[in-house]
Order: C-alpha cells, then structure tokens, then sequence
C-alpha cells in the first residue's frame, strides 16, 4: 500500500461503511434464522448460524484492519 495517509484514510473509511454492511447483513440473517428455527427448520437454521459465525470472524479481522490504517 502507498504511503499516502489520504489513500489510508480513505481506505479506512472504506472498510468501515463495508463493516457496517456486514452488520446489517448479520442482522438480517440472524432474524431470518430466528424465523426458521420457530419453523422447525432447523438445519437450515444451523447453517444461517454458521454464516453469522462467519461474518462475526471476518468483522474482527476488518475491524483489525482498519484499527491499524487509522493508527499509522
């Protein structure tokens, strides 16, 4: 990556609307997976639940990411 704190920031506040995204999508999917397991649905369920953990995992690693753009 350059050296440009403008393209640093700028990528900092990229990453962070795209981990707003992932928490809405999270959301979204922990509802649905709500809805399914009241349905008796609960493999699928299981999976909405693995896609969440996911999404948990790769939010760290973007919140990570950003923490390190913002600190240089």
């Amino acid at each position: 990556m350059t050296d440009n704190p403008d393209a640093k920031i700028a990528t900092a506040d990229a990453l962070t609307l795209l981990l707003h995204n992932q928490h809405a999508i999270c959301a979204a999917i922990e509802e649905v997976t709500k809805w399914l397991s009241e349905s008796g649905v609960a493999s699928v369920a299981a999976n909405a639940t693995a896609a969440m953990e996911t999404l948990d995992s790769n939010a760290q690693a973007i919140t990570d990411a950003i923490m390190r753009l913002r600190q240089l």
